[in-house]
Formats: structure tokens, C-alpha cells, sequence
């Protein structure tokens, strides 16, 4: 059976399968009926969405869908997804679910299931889903006049209450005695879940705040705004005379930095730091660090001297997750900026983040410019090839035979990591080793072979 659940929930285009009302509708369908089969009642569950035009009429589909099999729902409105899996831990809930793309454009949308943990949802269940959505007639695509509808914020008491739940966590837990006074933060929020919650939090621990991107018409979610674009902010950092910048995503898992010379600080810098930072509070448990094949060579060689160990597994934050809670690791993290502290949290959240982030500097006395010293990066390059089909690398001959003469070629002074997204249809090239110009040649070529084998 073909999978819908990828490695961070559904995601496809909105208004089209899986992502269509009607599917939606049998997605919240499912889900009330699977929970209530586990706990013998009727489940209840809550809801959060970002700042997408179709956010909305997905969100009422899939409340439809869960009271039609006799679940009752609360939503929180536009609220980050680390603030759903918050709230499905502590109302309680026996669910939470985000209507979110996370970093992708306006027109796509997904489906992100916790359990009340705050974890993702569990595999087999999202199996169970699956059948259930395939079991159905094929539907049908919404028209342009559904397609168009915007997301309108309500300020509903309820929805009101559940986000100043989460607000009040974030300040007064993990920013508990935290004082940001004279302090300057420019938030680039990409126009997306986190454009009112992180201004006001950061604000109301004494943050001088400018905010950058916070105005979402449905449409402009993450265009050219927020971590997957942070020029415009690495310029209003250095312009504002900041002492920090961050850059959320859409949904706000997460969070890349940028000090006040406008230096960009990816998810391993960010690793470096906060490492660093509780292993002299003696908090990383094992000194070790849980980090994905994607992290920088330079990483691992920098935690060497500091006697920590880096762990890598698969690319997504539910795998290092499943890393750090097998391990009873503390910290973990993608390259990317999703980084998760699993006694806090078990999604990558980057408002706490943002806060581990600015406690460290508050505490060392220090600037994220200096706290950055000691990690060098290595030459890397990153190349993404559309595809039609994501058939096994292994199954074909012309692409094994690039890796293997790109690997031959490299050495021991790089590496080639090569696979596929795991939410777009994309074959993803890293490439590492002491010299750009010649792993830029490497990229291009096996992006080439790639091209012609298997793409668009």
C-alpha cells in the first residue's frame, strides 16, 4: 500500500489528494476511530494551523471528520506545531494534530498526528489511517473558489486561552529567571504560525524586539522570508546594531541564528553552542550529542576536542528522537535548525530554542559570535534534483557508478550522502571535502546523471 505518512506527517499540494477535504475529513475520521479502538472511549483532541490559505477550510474538514466518528475537538487557531504538541501533553489530550507545510510554499499543505506525549504519532497507527483513506472512493479536487479561501484568525476565547497556555509555559518555565533586559532581538517570523507568539514572548522577558516578516496574507509563508531565506535578516541585524537574529519557519520547529556581525548560525553551530553549554552544567547526559548524517564533518571533528560524541542516524527529526530516548540523551538536532531537548519537549520547538539560545549567551557573559569559536565547517554543497519517481539509487547503474568514482575521488577527505526527501519529490545530493570548487564539480555531475535517469 502506498504510504501517505512521510517523515513529518502528509504534505502535498492543498486541494489536491491527500490533501483535498474529503480526505481530510476520513483522516479525522480515522484518527477518532483508531484512538477510541486503543482507549475504549471517545477521544478528544486538539488542533493548531499555520497562517496558509487552505489552513482554515483543512482545519474544518478535519473537524467534521473527527465529530463524525465521535471525537470532540478544541483548536488553538494559528499556533505553532511545537505549541499543539504542547498542549496535547498538558490539557490533557489523546491527540494533537497540525494543519502545516512546515518550510514549503503556500500552495502545499500537511497533516503533522502527535501523541499526548508531544511525540509524532506512532507508525502503525498512521498505517491504520492510511487503509482507512484508501478503503475510500477517489475524490475529487476542490474548485478554484475553495482553493482560494483564506485563513481568517479567530479570537475565539478558547483559542484565545489555549495559545496563552503555551505562551505562559515558554516565559515562565523555560524562561524562567531569564532577564533580557538590554537586550536586542530582530525575530524574521516568515510570515508564518509565529508572526504574534514570538514577538510577544521574547518581549515579555525584556527583549528590545524588532520583527521582520510578521504580516501573513495566506499567500506569503515562507517567500523569501524566515530559515530557508535569512539574507533579509542577517542585513537587519547588522543595520539595527542587534545583538541577535532568528529565523523561524513557517511552523516555527525551527530556528537558525544569526550574530551581530549578520553571520548565519545553522542547527550544528547551534549544537555546538548549547553542547558546549551543558556539558560545563553537567547536563549532557553521556556527553553525547544526536545529530543526522547531514551535519557537517567539521561537527563531529569540533566535539572530538571537547570530548563529546556525536551520533548520527537518518535525516528527520522523528529519528532523532527515537536516537535520544533510546540513548537518554539530552540534546539533539537537525542542520536545519530543528533542535530537540527531550526533557523539555519532544518536538523540536524553536522558540525554546531561541530561549536555550539566549540563556547561554546571558549566562557565559558572551556574544553568539564568540560562542561559536572552536567549530570550523568543511566544504559542503547541497543540490537538489526533481524527480518522477524516487527509485532505489541501488537500482540504478549509471547513478551507482557516479557514486562510486565521486567516492573514489574523495577519499577519506570527504563524503557523498545521497537520498530522498522524505516530504517532496526531490533526490537530495551532499557533498563534503576540502575543496569547493572540485565537490561543486561532483554535485553537478551526479545532479546531471541524476537529471537524466530519473527526472522531470
Amino acid at each position: 500500500m502506498k504510504k501517505l505518512f512521510g517523515t513529518d506527517g502528509m504534505r502535498g499540494e492543498a486541494g489536491s489528494f491527500p490533501l483535498d477535504a474529503a480526505t481530510v475529513e476520513t483522516v479525522g475520521a480515522s484518527l477518532a476511530r483508531r484512538l477510541t479502538e486503543k482507549l475504549g472511549r471517545a477521544p478528544s483532541v486538539v488542533m493548531g494551523r499555520d497562517t496558509r490559505e487552505s489552513s482554515g477550510w483543512l482545519e474544518e474538514a478535519l473537524v467534521k471528520g473527527l465529530a463524525r466518528a465521535g471525537a470532540t475537538s478544541r483548536s488553538a487557531g494559528v499556533i505553532t506545531t511545537p505549541g499543539v504538541a504542547f498542549l496535547a501533553r498538558t490539557l490533557p489530550a489523546d491527540a494533537g494534530v497540525v494543519i502545516s507545510a512546515s518550510h514549503n510554499a503556500y500552495r502545499d499543505n500537511g497533516i503533522k498526528i502527535f501523541a499526548p506525549s508531544g511525540s509524532k504519532l506512532d507508525e502503525e497507527t498512521e498505517r491504520l489511517i492510511e487503509s482507512d483513506v484508501f478503503a475510500q472512493p477517489a475524490t475529487v479536487a476542490l474548485n478554484d473558489n475553495n482553493r482560494s479561501l483564506k485563513v481568517v484568525e479567530t479570537e475565539a476565547a478558547e483559542s484565545h486561552d489555549l495559545r496563552s497556555r503555551y505562551a505562559d509555559f515558554l516565559v515562565d518555565e523555560i524562561g524562567r529567571d531569564l532577564s533580557l533586559r538590554g537586550i536586542r532581538i530582530v525575530l524574521d517570523c516568515a510570515n508564518g504560525a509565529a508572526f504574534k507568539l514570538a514577538p510577544e514572548v521574547f518581549e515579555r522577558l525584556g527583549a528590545t524586539v524588532d520583527t521582520i516578516n510578521n504580516q501573513p496574507d495566506g499567500r506569503n509563508i515562507n517567500l523569501g522570508c524566515g530559515a530557508l531565506h535569512p539574507e533579509a535578516l542577517q542585513t537587519e541585524v547588522v543595520h539595527r546594531a542587534a545583538n541577535l537574529g532568528v529565523a523561524f519557519d513557517g511552523d516555527a520547529d525551527r530556528a537558525l541564528f544569526v550574530d551581530e556581525n549578520g553571520t548565519l548560525v545553522n542547527g550544528d553551530g547551534t549544537l555546538w553552542v548549547l553542547a558546549r553549554y551543558l556539558k560545563a552544567r553537567h547536563e549532557l547526559t553521556g556527553d553525547t550529542v544526536v545529530a543526522t548524517v547531514m551535519s557537517n564533518l567539521g561537527l563531529e571533528v569540533a566535539f572530538q576536542s571537547q570530548a563529546i560524541r556525536l551520533v548520527r542516524v537518518d535525516v528527520g527529526d522523528k529519528y532523532v528522537l527515537e536516537e535520544l530516548l533510546r540513548l537518554g540523551a539530552s540534546l539533539g538536532g537537525e542542520q536545519s535548525g530543528h533542535i530537540i531537548f527531550p526533557g523539555l519537549s519532544l518536538a523540536g520547538d524553536g522558540l525554546i530554542t531561541t530561549l536555550g539560545m539566549l540563556r547561554t549567551m546571558a549566562e557565559a557573559g558572551k556574544a553568539l559570535l564568540e560562542l561559536t569559536k572552536g567549530f570550523q565547517t568543511f566544504p559542503q554543497v547541497l543540490v537538489n534534483v526533481e524527480v518522477k519517481v524516487k527509485q532505489p539509487f541501488g537500482e540504478v547503474e549509471a547513478i551507482q557508478k557516479a557514486v562510486r568514482e565521486i567516492e573514489n575521488g574523495l577519499g577519506a577527505k570527504g563524503r557523498l550522502l545521497l537520498r530522498y526527501s522524505g516530504t517532496e519529490p526531490l533526490a537530495r545530493i551532499m557533498i563534503e571535502g576540502d575543496n569547493q570548487v572540485e565537490i561543486e564539480k561532483h554535485a553537478a555531475a551526479l545532479a546531471n546523471v541524476i537529471q537524466q535517469a530519473l527526472g522531470v
